[in-house]
């Protein structure tokens, strides 16, 4: 057998994903900064509101990432659960809500990596971002039977580059 290091060995997954554990609440980046100021508060209500209507699932934490907030439940929840939590996030006080969509369960594991376009938009000094992505994805035709799962994160390749990349949820 061979000797191989396993501490050096790199294994590079690109399936690697979302939990059916886990609801999805997408939205703007200030909305989740306010909620997350007080997520411990927030976890105990949601547990309370599970809770009061028999629920066997209950939440774990709260994390944000680039599509919005990540509550992280117990058990794989069904719509009841979804539901419940979405009237409360969109009933919190200080948030905007129109710029909160629907929970919702994670879609895929799968997600498409783009390199090589350019961060700043042509003749402007603006640079790309999921919105402007989402709108070329809708009329181009290698996207046509796809479903994007959330929307497309973009970042810069490095601080110094025009480069950018972008992952797309399918």
């Amino acid at each position: 057998m061979n000797n191989l290091n396993v501490s050096k060995l790199h294994i590079n997954i690109t399936t690697k994903g979302s939990s059916y554990k886990q609801i999805i609440v997408p939205m703007d980046s200030d909305n989740s900064k306010k909620f997350l100021s007080l997520s411990n508060k927030y976890v105990i209500n949601f547990n309370h509101a599970l809770k009061g209507i028999k629920l066997e699932v209950f939440v774990d934490f709260i994390r944000s990432d680039y599509r919005g907030l990540i509550i992280v439940s117990n058990k794989v929840t069904s719509s009841s659960d979804i539901s419940v939590i979405n009237n409360y996030v969109k009933n919190t006080k200080n948030l905007n809500i129109n710029n909160i969509q629907n929970a919702q369960l994670p879609q895929s594991k799968f997600y498409l990596k783009i390199l090589g376009i350019l961060y700043l938009i042509e003749n402007t000094n603006t640079p790309i971002d999921s919105n402007v992505l989402e709108g070329i994805i809708k009329v181009t035709h290698v996207f046509n039977d796809i479903k994007i799962a959330s929307k497309p994160y973009v970042c810069k390749v490095s601080p110094k580059s025009d480069m950018a990349i972008v992952w797309i949820d399918i």
